[in-house]
């Protein structure tokens, strides 16, 4: 069983952590993850308070085991993802890892967050974002290299990103995220000095991601040639870089869409979906991802995927997958890397 500084602090059984995916990460997925052995992330952005609220009791109900949320700083059209109501949402209800994205907390929430005991983790894409986390109280960094899918606005690549950071905040704990999808991959992030592993696109394809089975199978079905870069899609939250499956949509705005296109007039409605359980008619270019809600146009939807789709082979069982991935990383580390270091 691999140990490090996070799975001692934390109590978990594996360095293993699930991306906070908007959409997709939902109770199902995380009780998965943290029953497995690892720390589930609900994905809980841009859920209003309220909604927010349920989603984390409703994971409270299905597991003892520790679990987070995942909260996107920014304003969008459907509303701020991230409030002083998120946070006593928060406190409240007992949560005990708290994750921010894109946008540095305010100071005030963190001081919140911490004397109700809990701990607060923000993701960064550079060593200078890495370093203001910490002086204002972050506890654990998410270091979210270039290869990482959905909105991702680093220009480092993974394996380049944690060393730096490692050697920039210690002994503040750096969590690898991006280009992570078998032991593999796990083996060379713990190498380079992070305490842990953030999984996304290989959790994508489960059965519990709250993904359109469409999605998934692309997922599967990806190389990393069909990941793309791009500010295509975003009328909810414009010119916000993303990486993504390549369909048709982005094939024909490629090397053109360094900014959200400005919507088609008259408006053209490309599928629909539910989101907070009322119809969303979704418009070209939404960032919003399919889930098993949605209908409509799979060439012309956002289909946030990383680089590491191209190591993805078959959906699975989440707790299996967190399993396999763990089990052959300690394989990879027991066995080849001490015949290497033996040779």
């Amino acid at each position: 069983m691999l140990r490090t500084r996070l799975t001692e602090q934390y109590g978990l059984q594996a360095p293993f952590v699930s991306a906070g995916m908007g959409f997709i990460a939902v109770p199902e997925l995380v009780v998965a993850v943290s029953n497995a052995g690892g720390l589930g992330l609900l994905g809980v952005s841009p859920a209003p308070p309220p909604a927010m609220q349920a989603m984390v009791r409703a994971t409270k109900s299905l597991t003892s085991r520790l679990f987070g949320v995942d909260l996107i700083i920014a304003d969008t059209a459907f509303g701020p993802c991230a409030t002083d109501e998120h946070i006593e949402v928060c406190v409240t209800e007992g949560v005990k890892v708290v994750v921010f994205h894109w946008r540095l907390p305010q100071a005030a929430w963190i001081e919140r967050l911490h004397a109700a005991g809990a701990k607060v983790w923000m993701q960064v894409g550079s060593v200078d974002r890495a370093r203001e986390a910490v002086g204002i109280g972050a506890d654990a960094v998410l270091a979210q290299g270039r290869e990482a899918g959905g909105h991702n606005r680093s220009d480092v690549a993974l394996f380049s990103l944690v060393p730096a950071l490692v050697d920039a905040i210690a002994p503040v704990p750096v969590i690898a995220a991006g280009g992570i999808a078998d032991g593999r991959t796990v083996a060379a992030a713990l190498a380079l000095g992070a305490e842990a592993v953030c999984v996304g696109t290989r959790l994508v394809a489960s059965h519990e991601a709250y993904a359109h089975g469409e999605y998934k199978r692309r997922i599967v079905t990806a190389a990393a040639a069909d990941i793309a870069r791009t500010s295509l899609f975003g009328p909810e939250w414009p010119d916000q870089p993303m990486r993504v499956i390549r369909n048709r949509v982005v094939e024909e705005w490629a090397g053109q869409d360094t900014r959200t296109p400005p919507a088609p007039d008259p408006p053209q409605i490309i599928g629909r979906t539910l989101i907070g359980g009322q119809e969303y008619p979704m418009p070209k270019f939404t960032a919003v991802l399919p889930t098993p809600d949605t209908t409509g146009d799979f060439e012309e939807m956002c289909l946030a995927a990383g680089e590491s789709a191209g190591l993805v082979r078959e959906i699975k069982p989440a707790g299996e997958i967190v399993h396999e991935i763990m089990s052959e990383a300690e394989r990879i580390i027991v066995e080849r890397l001490s015949t290497i270091a033996q040779s």
